[in-house]
């Protein structure tokens, strides 16, 4: 499954390479949605805006994310 992260004006992290802020949605594979949210933490710290297990994200919100999504795993 995955969890899909989103993050705050001021949030900005750099993970292998890859970019998030802003104007991406993060890409957590996990195997549920606890796992998703633990390894969000682990990821960002509390430094995002909202995590959301796949079946709670609103695909139509994308018009906001101008990068689109980016896988972290």
């Amino acid at each position: 499954m995955k969890t899909y992260v989103t993050f705050g004006q001021v949030h900005y992290h750099e993970i292998n390479g890859k970019v998030f802020d802003k104007d991406c949605v993060a890409v957590i594979h996990c195997e549920n949605p606890k796992q998703g949210r633990d390894l969000a933490f682990e990821y960002f710290g509390q430094q995002f805006c909202f995590e959301y297990p796949e079946e709670y994200f609103e695909m139509d919100s994308m018009v906001y994310f101008p990068r689109g999504f980016v896988e972290v795993n």
